[in-house]
């Protein structure tokens, strides 16, 4: 998009000096005009541009398409109703490295995490893992946070999950349903959920400020930022296994 912009400038003359008359004159925007210009094979690249940043545009994809890790499957996030294979992988990533983080700094354990479906932007391909997998997977900016609820926001955020239609991603959590859709149990770390103790859920920076409707943690007693991309989490897990593996599990069900 070019644009021209016209503009009149009116000068005063020596004799305005002279006269008690003349005022101050000012310039006026007078039109804009906007002109399309369509970027298509009648621009050619500058080889000199071109040649400047091919070393770096190398090694960028070198970094980005390194093998990482394996798929031995798709994994995606519509393979499951109520958890996902994409899902849960996420999910344990994030408890996985951001744990260590958040107990080194506050002493304390995560209990469980919650991320959102939405979140998860592509499949991962059976075959090689890279860090490019990651970006796919994760385009966001999105850092890792630590929001410390009380029984009262869990069971909110549990009533949320199940009314939500989503396979939201969950670790550390599970939830059965009766066939009516109430909530049969709630276990934390493998323990019932006690209204009374409060929990340390890691979640995105999106999320912890009401994104995708989550209201819930707007009533959370403490947050930690890690300052620590999901996306990153993501690179640093795959670095250190070999095979990636998830499964539809039992995190989340109905119970028929």
């Amino acid at each position: 998009m070019v644009l021209k912009i016209k503009h009149f400038v009116t000068i005063t003359t020596i004799g305005c000096l002279l006269s008690s008359s003349c005022t101050e004159k000012t310039s006026q925007l007078s039109s804009i005009d906007a002109k399309r210009i369509v970027l298509d094979t009648a621009f050619s690249e500058f080889d000199s541009i071109d040649a400047f940043i091919a070393p770096y545009r190398i090694r960028v994809n070198e970094i980005l398409d390194s093998t990482l890790a394996y798929a031995p499957y798709i994994i995606s996030k519509t393979d499951g109703p109520y958890n996902t294979t994409a899902g849960n992988l996420l999910a344990d990533i994030v408890l996985s490295e951001a744990s260590p983080i958040f107990k080194s700094r506050t002493g304390k354990e995560v209990d469980f995490v919650l991320l959102n479906h939405g979140g998860i932007r592509s499949i991962i391909s059976k075959g090689n893992i890279s860090a490019r997998t990651a970006y796919e997977v994760m385009p966001f900016e999105n850092s890792i946070v630590v929001a410390e609820l009380d029984g009262k926001s869990v069971i909110e955020m549990v009533s949320f999950l199940k009314d939500s239609g989503r396979a939201h991603p969950i670790a550390g959590l599970e939830i059965a349903l009766n066939k009516d859709n109430t909530v049969a149990s709630i276990r934390i770390q493998g323990k019932p959920l006690n209204e009374k103790d409060t929990y340390f859920v890691a979640t995105s920076n999106y999320l912890i400020t009401g994104g995708d409707r989550m209201g819930f943690f707007k009533d959370a007693v403490n947050i930690f930022d890690t300052d620590y991309l999901i996306r990153n989490a993501m690179i640093d897990y795959f670095k250190k296994v070999d095979t990636i593996a998830p499964v539809v599990d039992r995190r989340f069900i109905k119970i028929e």
